[in-house]
Formats: C-alpha cells, sequence, structure tokens
C-alpha cells in the first residue's frame, strides 16, 4: 500500500459538501451563525534504530469541529464521524452548550464583507509515492551514514522517515467555504556518541513540502553524528556575562516568543510583559519582522486564516518598533480593534537579516556562547523573565573552544530583543518562523 492513495485536493469537494450540509442542519436547528473546519489525514512514518525497524505505522483520520451561535452565545462540539446522524447528533450538542453558556459581545462570525474572496494555489500539496519498503531503506541508509561518520557513535536513538498529505476546510454561515490540500515530509536522525567517560546524544532532520527536496539520507546522518560527537568532553563554564548566539534552529523560538507576548489572546487577557507596546521601539532600529502568507511551497503560506478572512503581507515590527499586534477576529474584539488576520497564528515570519554566516558571528562575538540546545519552557510571559537549560559550545578570540552543558542563559526578554546585535544569513528554512543565527550582546550564562 502506497501512502499516497487518496487524500489530496481530489476528497475538497467533498469535504465542502460536508461543510455546506452542517451550516444547513445547524440552521435547521434554530443556531443564528455556525462555523466549521473539517480536516481530513492520511500518513507514513517509519523508525528504525539499531538496524532494526522498530515501527511502521499509517494513519488515516477524519474530524469536524463545529461552532455554533445562539445569538452572543457559543457552543462548540466535535466528531469524527460523518453521517447524518452524527452530525445531527453533534449540532445538538453544540447547541445544547450555546444555551448553558454567557453572553460574550465579542463573539460571533467575522464580518461577512471580510471573508477571502480568492484562494489562489499556493503548490502545497506534493504527494511523496513511497512504500513502507523504500521508507525503512531510506533511514537505514540515513543511521549507517551516522554510524559511519564518526567511530565514537556506538549507539542510535531512532530514524524516522514520515510523509504526511492532508486537506482542511474552513467554512461559515456568510457563505464562505475554503479549503486547501497539502503535503509534508520529514526524515530525522538521533545518535548518541561516547568517549572522554561521557555519551552525547544530538540530532539533524529536514522537512519539505515535497519529498524528493528533502536532503539525502546521507547528510543527515552525518550531520547527526557530527553534532553529537562534538559534544564530547562537554563542561560547565563559570557563571558570567557575556554575549550569547543562538543558532539558528533555535533563534525562532526567541522570536515565537515575541509573536506569543503581541498575540490578541494573551493582550485581552493581561497576560502579557508586551501588553501597552503599540508603537514602541522593542528591536534595534534596523531590525523588521514581517508576515508573507503567500509564498510557493512554504510551510506556513495559506489564503485565508482561521475565520475564513483573507490573509495579507504585513509588518509586525518596522525598523525596530511594534507596528501591529497579531489579532483574530475575537481577540480583536476585546481589544477593541479590527482582526489582522492571524486567528489560528502567522503564515510565514521573515526576520531581516545581514550577510554574516554563523561563522562570521563567532568572530564577531569574540568571547561568549553559541548555543546549540535548549531546555525547558522557562518563560514568564507576564514577566517577560527568560531562564532556560542551555548546551552549546564556549567561544575565545572568535573561535570555537570546548563543548558547554549543564548552564542556564538567562535574562529578561525585553532586554534581549533590544540587545540583538545581529541576525545571520544562515536562515533556518524548516520553520514557519524564517531566522538565521541571533547574536545577543549580552545575558546571564549561570554555570559552575
Amino acid at each position: 500500500m502506497s501512502a499516497t492513495q487518496s487524500v489530496g485536493p481530489q476528497a475538497l469537494p467533498q469535504l465542502q459538501e460536508q461543510v455546506e450540509q452542517i451550516i444547513a442542519e445547524a440552521k435547521r436547528q434554530g443556531a443564528s451563525a455556525c462555523e466549521v473546519a473539517v480536516s481530513m489525514e492520511q500518513g507514513l512514518s517509519t523508525s528504525i534504530r539499531q538496524c532494526e525497524v522498530e515501527t511502521v505505522e499509517f494513519n488515516r483520520d477524519q474530524g469536524f469541529g463545529i461552532t455554533l451561535y445562539m445569538g452572543q452565545r457559543k457552543g462548540s462540539a466535535s466528531t469524527s464521524a460523518s453521517g447524518p446522524d452524527a452530525i445531527r447528533e453533534t449540532v445538538a450538542a453544540a447547541l445544547a452548550i450555546a444555551k448553558h453558556t454567557s453572553e460574550d459581545e465579542a463573539s460571533g462570525l467575522a464580518d461577512a464583507a471580510l471573508m477571502a474572496t480568492e484562494q489562489p494555489d499556493f503548490d502545497l500539496y506534493h504527494p511523496w509515492d513511497i512504500s513502507p519498503e523504500q521508507a525503512i531503506e531510506r533511514a537505514l541508509e540515513c543511521e549507517a551514514a551516522a554510524f559511519d561518520a564518526d567511530k565514537r557513535i556506538l549507539n542510535a536513538d531512532g530514524t524516522t522517515l514520515s510523509t504526511h498529505q492532508g486537506c482542511r476546510v474552513y467554512g461559515n454561515s456568510h457563505g464562505f467555504v475554503g479549503g486547501y490540500a497539502s503535503t509534508r515530509h520529514s526524515l530525522s536522525c538521533v545518535m548518541i556518541a561516547e568517549g572522554d567517560g561521557q555519551m552525547q546524544r544530538d540530532y539533524w532532520y529536514d522537512v519539505s513540502r515535497q519529498g524528493e527536496l528533502l536532503a539525502s539520507a546521507k547528510s543527515i546522518g552525518a550531520k547527526a553524528a557530527q553534532r553529537a560527537a562534538s559534544r564530547l568532553g562537554a563542561r560547565p563554564v563559570p557563571t558570567c556575562e557575556v554575549p550569547v548566539l543562538f543558532a539558528a534552529e533555535l533563534a525562532g523560538g526567541l522570536f515565537g516568543s515575541f509573536l506569543g507576548a503581541v498575540s490578541g489572546g494573551s493582550l485581552y487577557r493581561k497576560s502579557s510583559f508586551l501588553e501597552g507596546t503599540l508603537g514602541q521601539v522593542l528591536f534595534p532600529e534596523w531590525l523588521t519582522l514581517d508576515e508573507r502568507p503567500h509564498l510557493q511551497r512554504a510551510m506556513g503560506s495559506s489564503a485565508f486564516d482561521g475565520d475564513g478572512l483573507a490573509t495579507y503581507a504585513k509588518p509586525f515590527v518596522e525598523n525596530g518598533r511594534l507596528v501591529s499586534y497579531i489579532l483574530g477576529t475575537y481577540s480583536g474584539r476585546k481589544l477593541g480593534m479590527p482582526s489582522t488576520a492571524n486567528s489560528g497564528g502567522v503564515h510565514n515570519l521573515f526576520v531581516s537579516h545581514g550577510d554574516e554566516d554563523q561563522a562570521a558571528l563567532i568572530r564577531r562575538m569574540g568571547r561568549g556562547l553559541l548555543v546549540t540546545e535548549l531546555m525547558g519552557q522557562g518563560l514568564n510571559m507576564v514577566t517577560g523573565d527568560y531562564s532556560r537549560g542551555a548546551a552549546g559550545f564556549w567561544i575565545e578570540n572568535g573561535e570555537i573552544q570546548f563543548p558547554v552543558q549543564e548552564v542556564t542563559i538567562a535574562g529578561n526578554l525585553r532586554d534581549v530583543f533590544k540587545h540583538i546585535v545581529a541576525v545571520g544569513n544562515d536562515l533556518e528554512l524548516r520553520s514557519n518562523i524564517r531566522t538565521g543565527s541571533v547574536l545577543v550582546e549580552k545575558m546571564t550564562v549561570a554555570g559552575s
């Protein structure tokens, strides 16, 4: 059985019809408004370890999320069944919930005039016709390359190849129905190195809309091995205040925390350290954060948000200044502001960057910590205080000296954002947040 049989654009008409039927049923049962989100997903995942197959998993799921309104009262229910009886029962359940909830003047559908009117094709659907046998073979090739890359690689912690395809449809009683199909394929490898009386683990991976464009199995395995072996001999460093360089694959987390702090849900609940900062300079003047939702084949592209509003390109930070919050319809109403078409999050965030790669940023920092792993959550969203376990490499005279472990990096994110010195050109393209390595002028590194 191939992993590419059936879930894709061909399923959209059926799902759109089901959405319209649910909306009609909601009206029949007395709802004043209704919105429905439907998803159908299918995938194959294979995992191997130490040359042995651990798992081969197929999944196929479908789910309906139904939200009904009785005036300003709201009720939601979900089901995985698509039969008429199941739909009637789920609609009735949502209606019963709505009748018992309090009125909320911010609830309800977005303005009908704001619904997306065009749904361009962003080329997100590229099924990968790979059999379980072929997936296992590629995973084995990846792990073998890791073992061959360094004699200190003596154990494996799992190599996984996954291929996923699905389609999503959203519709509401304004008459809007929109949908798209997409694919996501990945290969990851986690290896364990032994030496210097230590065992260290590290990983590497790749993700793409197109399976054929994934990095080669050999290169992913070799990179995982190199990263694991390079950590042998890691030790703490004395507590100090030094520059910190976040590797590109981690730097997106910094900006992800920022997005959470300027999102409507945190703001109207008054649980964000950036509440009331609209119009303020929060970053260096050279830094811009902008959203580009209409990119071809990108991981976050979409023509409409979770409310059915048309997405559009826009900055959130321009020349260091916060120029827009991140709002959906509900949070915008709670704040007395219009939606920014970001219900469900941001679509493809770009961080402006310079022309230096990570090696150049290491030379620029001179002395400090290159962070390649972060542990724990460690952010107080109300105060902005940030403290996370970290590992990486100690830098002296602009060169890597030795691996570091068992340290904590700490600071307040408002200070961290202001003290960003540079963003590298080594862009992380596997994520919804595209950024290079980020050099922060100073943070506290707590160690031995």
